[in-house]
């Protein structure tokens, strides 16, 4: 008697590029509840750094795919490598996450495999000028050959929309596991970080966690940080993260600054702030709000992309600050850092607003429904087949 063997379940290719930051951090997460579901996962994503390794331990299959940060020259190879793991993989979806690894993905499979794309805020917010209007003639060129495209905050999508981009639009805001990101008591986690060996237990601490670029503007923080320290005397402050502006913000930095660089696990550094501050020019949804709000402590945003939709609306009066203005961050940063009783305040409100809005099992389960209407809409194992015959024509 032959036995059939059971349907492994549906089979999602997930792309990404970067390989460091929010949107690898979201694809981990996705992965780790979809393999929990049963369904089968593949990665393609450039080698190096530590994101494969954690894949590949949560029993993910990754296909290095080489890729550079940017588009160029080298668009068309990388094209080219992906339809190879496109036709090796045989998806019944694939889910490109961030502008390069959408427009990279998006070309390779041209809207024969049902298409997820997730911006994790716009490219063309990211540049000026001819690249600007490039990026955005992309996006809405590229907009017919995604079938949904996923945005992490209704701000985003709008932006999208504005832009004209005639999308298939489904808002799934960022969640983080809650388990891991959770309180705990400032003085011991202080007492186990040797960055914070000669500072001053009690020195009112801000905490900035992000990728050192552009985007999180850590340079306007550092032109509030004279204003903060003077009317909060003793205060530190400390940047967590690398990335190509590290040298030009040492430089800018005063001593009361200190530079933890890149860490694989930022859970100690929320816990020790009294304060978390991101202060984003632009984004999607940020993660490190909503991680350091996990951890019960108090956060000060920018009125950009999803900072407003990340906060319960009891904070945004006191939390949310406008982008690009170091007085007003000033003004809010220094005022929370004069009064503990209402940083614990926002910390516990903050804490309850994760835990009811921003559960990753909810953006799990909801980006699980979308992948459900896509394989049943697109009747996806024909056109799979029907591709497959296109990879080796």
């Amino acid at each position: 008697m032959q036995l059939i063997a059971p349907d492994p379940g549906p089979r999602v290719l997930h792309v990404t590029q970067p390989v460091d930051g929010g949107a690898p951090r979201v694809v981990t997460d996705l992965a780790r509840a979809q393999l929990a579901a049963g369904l089968h996962v593949t990665v393609a994503c450039p080698d190096g750094g530590d994101l494969a390794a954690r894949l590949r331990a949560l029993g993910a299959d990754v296909h290095p795919w080489h890729a550079t940060r940017s588009p160029g020259p080298s668009l068309v190879g990388e094209v080219r490598r992906l339809r190879r793991v496109v036709g090796a993989v045989r998806p019944d979806v694939v889910h490109a996450h961030s502008a390069k690894a959408g427009l990279a993905a998006r070309l390779a499979v041209r809207g024969r495999v049902a298409t997820v794309f997730q911006p994790h805020a716009w490219s063309f917010e990211a540049v000026g000028g001819p690249t600007a209007a490039l990026a955005l003639k992309w996006e809405r060129w590229g907009a017919r050959w995604a079938s949904r495209v996923v945005c992490v905050s209704d701000a985003e999508r709008a932006t999208g929309v504005r832009a004209g981009i005639a999308g298939q639009w489904r808002v799934i805001p960022n969640g983080i596991d809650t388990e891991r990101f959770r309180p705990a008591p400032v003085d011991s986690v202080r007492a186990g970080i040797p960055l914070l060996a000669g500072v001053d237990p009690a020195a009112p601490l801000v905490v900035c966690v992000g990728r050192l670029c552009r985007q999180k503007g850590q340079d306007v923080l550092l032109r509030a940080w004279d204003e903060i320290a003077r009317r909060v005397p003793g205060a530190r402050l400390v940047l967590v993260g690398d990335g190509p502006e590290d040298r030009r913000l040492r430089d800018l930095a005063p001593d009361s600054v200190l530079f933890a660089g890149a860490v694989t696990d930022a859970v100690p550094w929320y816990r020790a702030a009294d304060l978390v501050v991101l202060p984003s020019r632009w984004e999607g949804m940020a993660l490190a709000p909503l991680e350091a709000m996990g951890c019960g402590r108090p956060v000060v945003v920018t009125d950009v992309d999803g900072g407003r939709e990340s906060l319960p609306a009891a904070l945004a009066p006191r939390c949310l600050v406008p982008a690009e203005n170091p007085a007003a961050l000033a003004g809010t940063v220094s005022e929370l850092l004069l009064d503990p009783l209402l940083r614990e305040s926002l910390g516990q409100l903050g804490r309850r607003h994760v835990l009811s809005a921003h559960d990753v099992r909810h953006s799990a389960e909801a980006v699980a429904g979308v992948y459900r209407e896509l394989i049943t809409a697109h009747a996806v194992r024909p056109v799979r087949a029907e591709y497959r015959e296109s990879i080796h024509s």
